[in-house]
């Protein structure tokens, strides 16, 4: 049994799931859903979970052996969906929580019925950390336990999420209704770097700690796979004792701190103009109140002397 190197799945798989587990939780007393993952194995061998559609699944919460799976909703289903685009194959299901279940052994059996290699897929919807992926990706493997039969064991699989264009797109505008509308401000971009530079800081964490339990001899057998990716990792890595380097940073550097300082200048610069044009306009404003002023006086006092003129009239005759 080939294991698939990446499990890629996509935001529309996440946001179904989500949908899924509230139209069922919020009516149903059923702490958990499972559903069906469609998509397809890629020439390379990673797979790719594009859509996705629940099952009715019911299970007792005391007892791990006592479940139900309408199996006979799943076929009919997926005929519905291969109608629609044939492209997308049952690839495997997938079940809400933070880590899978004794019986989820025995329910990945049932879709050995459908495809050879089924993908297990954990999606934790109640995930708030910005900096783990909600998802974990497994796949059933034969093992042999300690009195000699062979069983089955999850087998803990790589897995990202990405997306395609037009889901990027409707994922930004999701977003623009859930959050401010200063997504794409200079604070939430700042936000934004922060937070990968404390997943980062936690990824080398995890490194070093593996090497430690290397070190220490607590795991006996080093994966080759990890350590040939460890010393790619270094090879990469730019050599910032050199002339150049040092060089290089600093003139990007001195480029940047003027751009900001002919910026600041040229903002100065321009509030300054704007304040005196508002200077300006506003003693204009007031030139031009006196001069109405003035005019509407002006005909008062003629009437007034033209009326003081009728009245000495008749005295003088």
């Amino acid at each position: 049994m080939s294991r698939p190197p990446l499990v890629v799945i996509h935001p529309l798989v996440l946001l179904s799931v989500v949908d899924h587990y509230h139209r069922v939780t919020d009516k149903t007393q059923i702490k958990r859903v499972v559903g069906a993952l469609l998509g397809e194995k890629k020439p390379d061998g990673i797979i790719d979970i594009t859509n996705c559609y629940a099952i009715p699944f019911e299970e007792d919460p005391k007892d791990d052996n006592i479940w139900y799976l309408d199996h006979i909703y799943n076929e009919t289903l997926y005929e519905m969906y291969a109608k629609i685009n044939i492209n997308e194959k049952l690839v495997g299901w997938y079940t809400t929580g933070n880590r899978f279940k004794k019986n989820d052994i025995q329910i990945n059996s049932i879709f050995y019925k459908y495809t050879p290699n089924p993908i297990f897929v954990v999606i934790d919807v109640h995930q708030f950390d910005p900096l783990a992926l909600p998802t974990e990706a497994y796949q059933a493997q034969d093992e042999i336990s300690k009195s000699g039969e062979v069983i089955q064991n999850f087998v803990h699989l790589p897995s990202t999420v990405q997306a395609f264009e037009p889901e990027e797109i409707g994922v930004e505008q999701l977003l623009r209704e859930i959050n401010n509308t200063d997504h794409h401000s200079l604070t939430a971009l700042s936000y934004q770097k922060l937070d990968a530079v404390k997943g980062m800081s936690r990824k080398i964490q995890q490194i070093q700690n593996y090497l430690k339990m290397v070190e220490e001899k607590k795991i006996t057998k080093a994966n080759q796979h990890i350590m040939n990716n460890l010393q790619e990792i270094l090879n990469y890595l730019p050599n910032l004792v050199s002339d150049q380097v040092t060089h290089a940073f600093t003139s990007k550097n001195n480029d940047n701190m003027f751009s900001i300082y002919v910026a600041s200048l040229v903002r100065s610069t321009i509030a300054h103009h704007n304040l005196i044009n508002n200077i300006i306009y506003n003693k204009e404003q007031e030139k031009q109140l006196q001069q109405d002023k003035k005019k509407e006086v002006a005909p008062k006092d003629k009437k007034d002397e033209k009326q003081a003129e009728k009245k000495e009239a008749p005295q003088k005759q």
